[in-house]
């Protein structure tokens, strides 16, 4: 059996958290693959090291010297390798690094070097093989990943690899040139790792013991999720909830390995499993709660609209023809509203008004603006009745006007729709009613 483990930036911001990492890897010999994060913030205003490097990059593109912050980071790494007591110099590497940067070669190299170095530090503390990411994990020339070919290499690098350190966030493209995955990327590696070696299961260790119920800065100690499914998550994610990167779900949720999201400060911690299926049922209705501010509402009218084959394409046409993506499209009889983001909207708002009256020729147009979507998501409302009438009547107690309510066909999610004003007052009312009362 084999597990593979990502460490967060935070797990590995100073040389006691990489003695903690140490610890936890070395308590079960099945941890054989370790993800390594770039060193993150040791106190609340610490700086990380990968914002370091992209700063430290944008000086050395503005042809400014940078080698002061570039001395500074390196201050980082030299204070964890002392700390281990470790024979180890970085002084070729960063030699390197001042090179590049000198050279201009990209932020995207720049960036990745946080995870680099960090990777060589762990695996020089642990005695495990480095296997440097740019030589098993690739991106095509337009920067997609390129999964089967990285699985094919990746998988042939490890199988003979006992136990290696494999650094996160990056990798490159065929011809060598560094690429990174967004912000967070590291959890993405961490799956594609696990899928690579066929692992048994994929631990992701941060700094929380997995996920809540609800945003722990909108209610005070909320309930944590034992188990949640990959499509649970996958609507969470997308809502705003993001403990864990929703790309890292897909490798792994091809080959059906579990996820369990770890507390490195607390490891006797369960922390959250997730899971494709589960016949475990949850300890309440719903698994979570998530949401976003600053939506807007165009509400379109039309008689008869139900009968006119297309009206709906067109509608989304003038969208698509501005470069806005849609959220939601709940329906009537005679009409029709598309939630988009208010920000990416208002720039373009009267094209966007005057490509729906030239294609789809409605009766009147209305636009709504700083509204808040709320998802309510559970695998136990399918079984369950009067879940969203619970959810009304919470909402009509706490005073809250429900603007938009939408369920999808799988019975997973609720929409909720409020106003901005309203939007933490919403998710206190339906954690309240569904978690503490249990009404």
């Amino acid at each position: 059996m084999s597990k593979v483990v990502k460490f967060g930036g935070s797990s590995l911001a100073d040389a006691e958290q990489f003695q903690k990492v140490a610890k936890i890897i070395h308590e079960d010999e099945e941890r054989r693959y370790v993800v390594p994060s770039a060193p993150g913030k040791r106190y609340p205003k610490d700086e990380k090291v990968t914002d370091m490097l992209y700063a430290c990059y944008a000086e050395a593109e503005a042809g400014e010297d940078f080698l002061p912050l570039l001395k500074r980071i390196r201050g980082r790494y030299e204070e964890i390798i002392e700390g281990l007591r470790l024979d180890l110099s970085l002084e070729e590497e960063f030699r390197e690094i001042e090179k590049c940067f000198c050279e201009k070669v990209g932020k995207e190299y720049a960036a990745s070097r946080g995870e680099y170095l960090n990777g060589l530090v762990m695996a020089n503390f642990l005695g495990y093989e480095f296997v440097d990411a740019a030589e098993v994990i690739f991106f095509r020339e337009n920067g997609e990943f390129d999964a089967a070919y990285t699985d094919e290499v990746l998988s042939a690098r490890l199988k003979n690899c006992e136990r290696a350190v494999i650094p996160g966030f990056y990798g490159a493209t065929r011809d060598g040139r560094v690429k990174t995955f967004s912000r967070g990327g590291s959890d993405i590696t961490g799956s594609i790792v696990a899928k690579a070696v066929r692992a048994d299961v994929y631990e992701n260790w941060k700094d929380v013991s997995g996920f809540l119920i609800a945003d722990p800065r909108i209610i005070k100690n909320p309930k944590g999720i034992e188990t949640i499914t990959y499509r649970e998550l996958r609507e969470l994610s997308y809502m705003g909830a993001s403990v864990f990167h929703e790309d890292a779900i897909f490798p792994v949720r091809q080959e059906g390995i579990p996820i369990n999201i770890r507390n490195t400060n607390i490891p006797e911690d369960n922390g959250t499993w997730i899971v494709g299926s589960t016949c475990q049922k949850s300890k309440y209705v719903i698994t979570g709660i998530a949401g976003k501010k600053g939506f807007c509402a165009v509400n379109i009218e039309k008689d008869m609209m139900n009968s006119e084959i297309g009206f709906g394409r067109k509608v989304l046409q003038a969208f698509e023809e501005n470069g806005i993506s849609f959220e939601h499209v709940p329906s009537g009889i005679d009409t029709m509203t598309v939630f988009v983001h208010q920000d990416e909207f208002m720039h373009k708002e009267q094209k966007v008004v005057a490509g729906i009256h030239r294609l789809a020729n409605p009766d009147s147009i209305d636009i709504e603006s700083d509204l808040a979507l709320i998802a309510v998501v559970g695998r136990g409302m399918k079984s369950t009745r009067g879940t969203a009438g619970r959810i009304f009547s919470a909402l009509a107690h706490s005073n809250v006007n429900v603007r938009m309510i939408d369920q999808g066909s799988s019975e997973l999610n609720i929409i909720i729709g409020v106003a901005d004003e309203d939007f933490e007052t919403a998710i206190r009312a339906i954690y309240d009613i569904f978690v503490i009362t249990r009404l």
